[in-house]
């Protein structure tokens, strides 16, 4: 079975538990996955996060020892048969508490006030009021537009709290009580489109809890580092390294930690982009003087992935080849003198882990080829040291590092690369297809000076599917090819990205004219949720 290191849980060995030498902030979550945001959300306030399920008792919340407590929104009625309630117990530990959406009623509740469905649900951007600024809302403007998402409202608050917003659907939108420091608000801060949202949940970090904002790159680094010696010692280390920004900035921080210890093996598993294997050799090493083996499994995977169309299936067995490719790395560094191998660094990222149904009440939205796609019976001790950081966080931690901006910048790239990008069956032919499809678009966009403006770009091969046109003055059936530039922070929620009309047309007509088997191009204009980033 899998052991599983986990070098940022709290289940890490003594001394390295971040709420040891930070302020921790612990968020409830009620079930919405904008859990991961609040606590993102407080880490961009330099304080350290960590979420907990609602079901999660009272005492052992508290022997976290949080500065603060955040609950968090969620899809429940408060008065629904069976929803999460919060135990009053939670305002008696002394410990500040703000309540977001259904944290918010659900702490109205609890402490005697009312929440009842007035009949005016609010859904997305809302005219805030602000009645009273407080110290919650000290310093904002008296009228806001924030991010709403609710049927019930809290009509009563509970005695000692003064009542500071409101909305048409929502009579009481925020309140605080400072004397137990307890507050909370009806809309989502933790959202980009509630204006001053990260100010709100300053405000209650800094003047409502006290807290002190000193989780910073410099401090993941530091406490990683020492983490990881004091986990592995004299043993041996490969990193899965795919030339990713989340497998350099692991490889990076453990290669800090214990040196000629670690062995980068990556797999050219014949899945990539063009010229993706000649950077990774080149600049890399280049960069980090890392001991790297290839290992040239393209054809080991392409068999494996034959006949294969379910995109669950595919993930599966391109982590399953992954490992195999490991152990038989391991094998060979073992037989050349260099001592077993015990441990195995993966980029593993929160988003991963929330998205493969990590964590309790999470949906498995997808299976990420290092989490949900590994074999129950793997042979390494994993270590993760992203396994809790966001997509910026690593960003900062590898220019901690000194990594180039060129690589900690690039856009997100699939461990299963263009596997999950082919929607069909997986062949060498597809994949020479969307290859150099995906060139063109990479080399047109960075032309235009477009890169930064988009988080991630996609582009998707409909393999199994053909579409009639006319090219040459006949007729042909060719594939569609998808465009799918997205903008987002953190990959938890994400928009479609507004390219200018025409670099679309450039983008359509190099396509079209540079890969022959293509025939159309169309764009994804959808946002996440409903759907993801990546196609499969």
């Amino acid at each position: 079975m899998t052991e599983q290191v986990q070098t940022t849980s709290t289940s890490a060995a003594a001394g390295s538990d971040p709420a040891a030498e930070h302020d921790l902030v612990v968020v409830i979550d009620y079930g919405a996955q904008y859990a991961q945001l609040i606590a993102r959300r407080v880490r961009e306030a330099r304080v350290f996060s960590e979420i907990m399920p609602h079901t999660a008792p009272v005492e052992q919340v508290l022997a976290r020892k949080p500065k603060a407590i955040i609950l968090s929104g969620g899809p429940s009625s408060v008065y629904a048969d069976g929803a999460p309630q919060v135990d009053a117990a939670m305002f008696a530990g002394g410990v500040p508490v703000f309540g977001i959406c259904y944290g918010f009623q659900a702490m109205a509740k609890a402490l005697g006030g009312e929440v009842a469905h007035t009949g005016g649900s609010e859904f997305g951007r809302t005219a805030l009021r602000v009645d009273d600024h407080g110290r919650l809302l000290a310093g904002l403007a008296d009228e806001l537009k924030v991010w709403m998402s609710h049927g019930d409202s809290v009509v009563a608050a509970p005695d000692g709290f003064a009542a500071l917003a409101g909305t048409a659907g929502a009579p009481i939108a925020a309140f605080e009580d400072l004397d137990r420091g307890l507050a909370g608000v009806q809309w989502h801060p933790e959202v980009l489109h509630s204006e001053s949202g990260q100010q709100v949940m300053e405000h209650f970090l800094f003047d409502v809890a006290g807290c002190t904002p000193t989780w910073t790159a410099a401090n993941i680094v530091e406490e990683q580092v020492a983490l990881v010696r004091e986990q592995v010692g004299d043993k041996r280390v490969i990193c899965a390294l795919s030339g990713g920004v989340d497998s350099a900035v692991a490889a990076a921080l453990v290669q800090r930690a214990i040196g000629d210890q670690l062995t980068c093996v990556f797999v050219d598993h014949g899945l990539l982009r063009k010229g993706e294997a000649e950077q990774v050799e080149r600049d890399f090493v280049a960069v980090t003087g890392v001991d790297l083996k290839v290992v040239d499994a393209s054809k080991q995977f392409l068999d494996a992935l034959a006949g294969v169309t379910d995109p669950e299936r595919k993930r599966k067995i391109i982590g399953a080849e992954f490992i195999s490719c490991f152990d038989a790395a391991a094998a060979e560094i073992v037989q050349a003198g260099h001592g077993d191998v015990e441990f195995l660094v993966q980029g593993t990222l929160y988003p991963d882990v929330v998205e493969s149904g990590g964590g309790e009440g999470a949906a498995n939205i997808k299976s990420h080829h290092n989490v949900g796609g590994l074999p129950e019976d793997l042979q390494f001790k994993l270590i993760e040291p992203l396994r809790t950081l966001f997509k910026d966080e690593v960003r900062a931690v590898g220019e901690q590092l000194g990594l180039p901006h060129a690589m900690v910048w690039r856009h997100p790239f699939p461990g299963p690369g263009l596997g999950i990008r082919i929607i069909g069956e997986v062949t060498a032919e597809r994949l020479d297809i969307l290859r150099e499809a995906d060139a063109i678009v990479r080399a047109e966009t960075t032309a235009a000076g477009v890169d930064g403006d988009i988080w991630q770009f996609p582009v998707v091969l409909l393999a199994d599917v053909r579409s009639v046109g006319v090219q040459g003055d006949g007729r042909t059936y060719g594939h569609p090819i998808v465009l799918r530039p997205v903008t987002s922070e953190d990959a938890m929620t994400a928009d479609w990205g507004r390219l200018p009309y025409d670099l679309l047309e450039r983008l359509s007509s190099a396509v079209t004219n540079g890969v022959r088997e293509v025939n159309r191009v169309v764009l994804d204009i959808t946002s996440k949720p409903p759907g993801t980033i990546e196609w499969e």
